[in-house]
């Protein structure tokens, strides 16, 4: 986390300014300029970091670009270096100054093509904001405290996409899933290494948050390759910035109109993890045109909701040994809609599903709809015809009048549960919040997921007050609410008669 200042980190405080200058630009197209910036500043830094030491070793020269190539580091011409956009930021031209270093680096870094938002020059963006803009971006070296620059940039990129996502409510939250519930799927299925995949890719979060599980327990970035699939385009592109700025390769990140269902970019892929925030309940999503489709092993998924066809989809792309989670509405736990249960017993009968944990309201900047976490494996080793049932509803706390967040503890026991079940140590059901099912028990329940059904309602705490006693006390204080309410109509009465007798 940055250091807090006046009780803010630096990303809010940045945010916060950085959205003073916004004026009358809706969030929606503003979050490009200033994600655009912040990136562009990034590769600025990383540019420079390389661009000085080359230039101290009298063998090397900072202008040749196969230097930058040969460290992994995007080449930046002279007229897109943050120090030539700065120096201009006061002039009226600063909006064409930055579409022109935008277009210098595509052309420069093939990766980045038709990537970066060109959005500088117009009309409606007041050239003195933007000017303002890129000073207040200038100053993050000051804050930056001997951090890498691309773990601060990082932070900045990441927070800014979950507050404007925020800011856009249902539009935004299309491309943004909050970052508690993808730091729960990738704990607990940890992709330490192979193929990590997402149909439904968003921003790239899922990705960033695997490269962070890898760092953080000591493996190798270089030991997992991302592969996804976004049919809006934007969004793809924010994804790509997403992942330009950790430094993970997006070369099997896809973009097409049609998307995952009618146009798989990945058809002969095979994942060791999957990772899915799928739109809700999607409709209309051409299973007209997809009748026999080999992705519907289990069942045709209904057209008029697409949660179970992006489930086939990722089973579909499953390796052998591989696990897979996603988010879908809690109505595919138990609908019985168009053959949705059908698919879910052929899913429960043939094994296949690993864990469900059923999430607190409000975690979504989009949609009130309550979730769940579905995960998914093909050999379960311990557990064969278990399933592991997590009741979280009612976890997590409200950081914002109207959203829910989970707290690191929340998702610390949410995982540690899982992963001692799967190993069969220190496992126990816990009334109220989980439980081991066998599948037969999930047969005689009509092969309803819903984690309530088997986890029970908690045991109050005994608090040692005998009952007799409790009846009691109820008794005493519903007499006492009585008699107030009755004294208080009394009043009511001789108010009315009163105001009569003056009439």
């Amino acid at each position: 986390m940055a250091k807090q200042t006046n009780g803010a980190t630096f990303e809010q405080q940045l945010f916060k300014a950085a959205d003073k200058l916004r004026k009358n630009i809706d969030a929606a197209e503003y979050k490009y300029v200033v994600l655009g910036l912040v990136f562009i500043k990034y590769i600025s830094e990383t540019f420079n970091e390389l661009y000085h030491k080359l230039e101290a070793d009298q063998y090397s020269d900072p202008e040749d670009r196969d230097e930058y190539l040969a460290e992994n580091v995007f080449f930046v011409p002279q007229t897109a270096r943050w120090s030539h956009i700065h120096n201009n930021a006061k002039l009226p031209t600063i909006g064409q100054t930055i579409d022109e270093a935008m277009e210098a680096i595509e052309s420069e870094n093939k990766e980045l093509k038709n990537v970066l938002p060109k959005v500088y020059g117009k009309a409606n963006l007041d050239k003195a904001s933007l000017g303002q803009l890129i000073d207040l971006i200038s100053n993050t070296e000051l804050q930056a405290e001997n951090e890498k620059s691309k773990d601060l940039f990082g932070r900045v990129y990441e927070y800014f996409l979950g507050e404007f996502a925020n800011a856009e409510g249902k539009k935004g939250g299309q491309f943004y899933t909050p970052k508690a519930i993808v730091k729960l799927m990738v704990e607990m299925i940890e992709p330490y290494k192979g193929r990590v995949y997402d149909p439904a890719c968003g921003s790239g979060g899922m990705f960033v948050m695997s490269e962070k599980f890898v760092t953080e327990h000591q493996g190798n970035i270089s030991d997992i390759t991302v592969y996804g699939q976004e049919s809006n385009q934007t969004t793809w592109k924010l994804s790509k910035m997403n992942l330009a700025i950790r430094n993970i390769n997006s070369q099997f990140v896809a973009w097409n109109t049609e998307g995952s269902f009618l146009k798989d970019a990945h058809p002969d892929l095979k994942a060791d993890f999957i990772l899915a925030n799928p739109p809700f309940n999607q409709s209309d999503w051409g299973i007209d045109i997809l009748q026999d489709d080999a992705r519907w092993k289990y069942g045709t998924p209904p057209s008029g909701n697409a949660n179970y066809g992006w489930m086939m989809h990722m089973l579909y792309h499953l390796a052998p040994k591989g696990v897979m989670a996603t988010v879908l509405a809690n109505g595919s736990l138990s609908s019985n809609t168009s053959g949705e249960g059908d698919i879910r017993k052929n899913l429960v009968e043939q094994d296949l599903v690993e864990c469900i944990v059923a999430l607190p309201k409000q975690l979504f900047y989009n949609t009130g709809i309550p979730a769940c976490i579905w995960f998914l494996r093909r050999e379960k080793a311990n557990h064969s015809k278990e399933i592991l049932f997590i009741d979280a509803s009612e976890m997590g706390y409200m950081k914002d009048r109207v959203h829910r967040d989970l707290a690191d503890e929340d998702i610390d026991l949410i995982t540690t549960t899982y992963h001692n079940w799967r190993k069969s140590e220190n496992y126990q059901d816990v009334k109220g919040f989980c439980k081991s099912a066998k599948t037969d028990e999930v047969i005689k329940h009509n092969h309803v997921l819903t984690p309530g059904r088997y986890v029970g309602i908690p045991d109050e705490e005994d608090d040692g007050i005998p009952f007799e006693d409790k009846m009691a006390d109820l008794t005493t204080a519903l007499k006492e609410q009585m008699a107030k309410e009755e004294a208080l109509n009394e009043e009511i009465k001789q108010q009315l008669v009163n105001i009569g007798l003056q009439l």
